[in-house]
């Protein structure tokens, strides 16, 4: 997961709504069932579901009354937390 990525879709959402990266991430999950895809397209486009996720998780967050750094820099911490473990 990338941070400033992550930052960017947060921004998305708020000028715009979630349903587009709700949307995204089906459609992107729907593409990993192609069987003639490459273990590194399959990575990438893991990695974007991955970044969408955490923004969704971001916004939830800032919706909860966080402000947009404080809910940035906790879900990075549980991200970095979680790897250490």
């Amino acid at each position: 997961m990338k941070l400033p990525v992550i930052k960017h879709l947060t921004s998305f959402i708020e000028e715009n709504d979630e349903d587009f990266i709700v949307e995204t991430i089906e459609t992107l999950e729907a593409l990993t069932e192609m069987p003639s895809l490459k273990d590194e397209e399959l990575d990438v486009i893991g990695e974007l579901i991955s970044n969408m996720y955490g923004a969704l998780e971001v916004n939830k967050m800032i919706k909860e009354g966080i402000s947009k750094k404080e809910a940035l820099n906790s879900f990075m911490k549980r991200v970095l937390g979680s790897i250490d473990t």
